[in-house]
């Protein structure tokens, strides 16, 4: 066996180096029109240099045949949700994604694709193909939610050993899964801070006509297992002329069992354009999250993006809201419903509120600068493994 001398020039290496996949396909738990989070501001982003195709988990309601649908939902990005017959057993759901998934890359050249994951659950259909780059975003630990699939941690296992790259999304959760793999990286939530300072404005122009005496709390997001509804119980009982508005779809738990407080108001699911427009209207904004395994690791987009707005935040102790938010006193942290009413009090009664400090925090986190720094660590393991496989030569 003899070695050879790679004879390219630095520019042709490099330029191998630098070969981007044309095409993502993102395979994911969530709908994209269900609430507007991390998948759509990543993918809205990398739609500028990626073709997009967003897998979404199946609907069951196909009357013979599976088959997808596809919808463009913008430049570059197309949804494609597959539709199933109902009364599936879950092999043969698993056997019809898998055939339809075999036909949707028919023909298709793999190098041209980077798979991204949101759900391990995807490599039921998808295993047998090896794209060119396979990336993990991990952006909560699914297997501590309300009826995960019970193999939801074997796959994960899986995937991290497939994946190239390994994204978190949060420093905790990076912390629990940073030893799962060689190539993985923290990037917590972040803003879109002209989007959501569009509220400030709002605020000024609603203030001669805003009634008093009536404080306004809010909070959106999903309505589920981790809501901790006795907290909001509590806040609406201790002070009855306190307005609480309550934002987002209701799942995973029954409505029946919501408080039913005259002064909390169920919004429903709002669009995301329309999100500063209601935030203008809150005097304080609340994360009132339960300590149980579903919120161990979360690292809610709702923190930076309350204070974007102009609107004082009160949490529950969420660890990555305590650091790096509590622990720089951008945000109040409260355990009890007296610890919350409390803090908004002292909220209320503060006139002047300082926000250049927490202005000058959140210039330092934007979805752009995010998603900049995942494309330049996709670029890196590009390279890194391509160094390595032309390290050397042998014949």
């Amino acid at each position: 066996m003899k070695l050879l001398k790679d004879t390219r020039t630095d520019n042709q290496i490099k330029n191998l180096f630098q070969n981007l996949p044309k095409s993502i396909i993102c395979l994911s738990h969530l709908r994209w029109d269900f609430v507007y989070q991390r998948p759509q501001h990543l993918l809205t982003r990398f739609a500028e240099t990626f073709k997009i195709f967003f897998f979404e988990e199946p609907v069951y309601d196909a009357q013979e045949q599976p088959y997808y649908s596809y919808l463009e939902q913008s430049d570059n990005i197309y949804r494609i949700i597959p539709h199933l017959p109902t009364g599936l057993n879950n092999l043969e759901g698993t056997t019809m994604l898998k055939l339809l998934f075999d036909q949707f890359m028919e023909n298709k050249n793999l190098s041209d694709f980077a798979f991204w994951y949101y759900t391990p659950m995807a490599l039921e259909f998808t295993r047998r193909y090896i794209p060119e780059l396979i990336i993990y975003d991990c952006m909560d630990e699914l297997s501590a939610f309300k009826f995960a699939p019970e193999a939801l941690k074997d796959l994960e296992q899986e995937l991290l050993k497939k994946a190239d790259i390994v994204f978190t999304g949060g420093q905790s959760l990076y912390e629990a899964k940073k030893n799962q793999h060689a190539n993985i990286y923290p990037f917590p939530s972040s803003i879109d801070k002209k989007h959501f300072a569009q509220a400030r404005q709002l605020k000024q122009s609603f203030a001669n006509t805003r009634s008093t005496g009536q404080p306004t709390l809010g909070f959106y997001g999903v309505i589920d297992e981790r809501f901790d509804m006795d907290l909001i119980r509590g806040i609406a009982d201790m002070r009855p002329n306190w307005q609480i508005v309550l934002i987002g779809p209701i799942v995973k738990i029954a409505p029946s069992t919501l408080p039913k407080n005259h002064n909390i108001k169920y919004l429903g699911p709002k669009n995301y354009s329309d999100l500063p427009s209601y935030l203008a209207t809150w005097d304080v904004a609340l994360i009132p999250f339960l300590l149980n395994e579903s919120t161990r690791y979360i690292s809610p987009t709702k923190t930076p993006e309350y204070l974007a707005a102009g609107v004082p935040v009160i949490s529950t102790p969420i660890r990555d809201v305590i650091n790096p938010y509590g622990k720089n006193k951008h945000v109040a942290i409260g355990s009890t419903a007296e610890e919350f009413v409390t803090a908004a009090e002292y909220i209320l009664q503060t006139a002047n509120y300082d926000w250049t400090e927490i202005d000058d925090f959140l210039d330092q986190n934007s979805w752009d600068k995010t998603c900049q720094n995942m494309l330049a660590m996709i670029k890196k393991t590009i390279t890194s493994r391509s160094l390595t496989s032309t390290k050397q030569i042998y014949v």
